[in-house]
């Protein structure tokens, strides 16, 4: 997986952009459901465990931050990586000014 993917929840219409990844393959889910590439239909349901919902330009981390992932269509499923999920990246602070 590599910088600039993107990648359409199959059960709900979250849709994502990979900004960082870890070498290797990253398996990325969305409502319990493997992600896929291009323009595939949706079908199936997202799964009850895992509809949390993303939120349309939040940026998604696994809990070591060797992958990022920004939402670009918000939908029902939470994204996860593996059996861990993604959460919110949290927001910098500004630098105070005089």
């Amino acid at each position: 997986m590599s910088a600039g993917k993107r990648l359409k929840s199959a059960v709900c219409t979250t849709e994502i952009m990979v900004i960082a990844a870890p070498d290797g393959d990253v398996e990325l889910s969305c409502g319990g459901t493997p992600m896929v590439e291009g323009d595939s239909a949706n079908g199936g349901a997202v799964d009850p465990g895992h509809s949390d919902g993303t939120a349309i330009g939040k940026r998604y981390v696994n809990a070591d931050g060797s992958l990022e992932v920004l939402c670009v269509k918000a939908g029902d499923g939470s994204l996860s990586s593996g059996d861990a999920a993604l959460n919110v990246k949290d927001a910098k602070k500004l630098p105070k000014t005089d």
